[in-house]
């Protein structure tokens, strides 16, 4: 997640939104062109008091076209090698700091916790991780999270593993603040952006999502699309992968905690279409 000041002052807010579907319920899609399909209904998944947020993931087969390729319920414990931890200083901000101590799971819950860490000068220090083998061109990724407090922001992110960038797809981003959550892809030489924000309860179990497409990007939060991007020049074409991060912004100014905070996880899912060769 690589934030411009700029981005604070250009939110652009997309207030149309599509009923969610019953749990179990096909998605609905607009194809006009082989390959060129939008998704404009998502299921939810169905209601599970076991589950820490009170939902279980969506089933396998849950998105037509579609089929699941990865889930995490944090149901385990050590956390599944299938995650890699993010240590030291994220590139974009020298004054924030990673650590995989910061990263802990118990009860069905992933947590990306940030608290003064006296093993780092007593700065405030984050965790994020990655899902970095499960890499993929298109398809479709949906984290249920909330956050329990304000200050360290939480974002649930695509990022192209080639070593180039732009492009990076942020599906939730919320810098620092509980009411609202913006999603930005980043792409072209010279770092363009297209933002939309959604005004929402950061303190509440939500599922973000987001659907790849070659011609399209759609946003979904508790199975309703909220925001998508047609742009053909905005659009990734390489490998990415799915990374969950909380960070700091103390050194700007912002997104600065005044206690320890954190992110919950609940689950993650990875699906990739069937329509559409890798």
């Amino acid at each position: 997640m690589r934030p411009s000041l700029l981005a604070l002052s250009v939110l652009a807010l997309f207030t149309s939104a599509i009923p969610a579907t019953s749990a179990g319920a096909s998605t609905s899609h607009a194809c006009r062109s082989a390959g060129h399909c939008e998704v404009s209904a998502v299921p939810v998944g169905p209601t599970n008091s076991s589950e820490p947020s009170g939902e279980a993931p969506l089933s396998p087969t849950a998105l037509s076209g579609y089929r699941r390729v990865f889930l995490d319920d944090f149901q385990q414990s050590p956390l599944s090698h299938s995650w890699s931890t993010f240590a030291g200083q994220p590139g974009s901000d020298p004054g924030a700091q990673w650590a995989p101590s910061h990263v802990t799971e118990g009860s069905g819950v992933l947590s990306l916790n940030a608290w003064r860490d006296p093993a780092y000068g007593n700065s405030w220090v984050t965790g994020g991780l990655c899902v970095c083998q499960q890499a993929q061109t298109y398809g479709a990724y949906f984290v249920r999270a909330r956050m329990t407090g304000p200050g360290a922001t939480f974002v649930g992110l695509l990022w192209p593993t080639n070593g180039g960038w732009p492009p990076e797809i942020d599906f939730t981003e919320t810098y620092g603040a509980l009411s609202r959550s913006m999603a930005t892809v980043h792409y072209g030489t010279t770092n363009q952006q297209i933002h939309q924000v959604v005004q929402v309860d950061m303190t509440a179990w939500h599922t973000w999502g987001v659907i790849w497409t070659p011609h399209s990007l759609t946003y979904t939060l508790d199975g309703r699309v909220w925001g998508r991007v047609r742009n053909p020049l905005a659009i990734p074409h390489v490998r990415m992968s799915l990374h969950l991060q909380q960070q700091t912004w103390c050194s700007l100014g912002y997104a600065c905690p005044t206690q320890p905070v954190s992110t919950q996880i609940d689950w993650v899912e990875i699906f990739h279409s069937t329509r559409l060769k890798d």
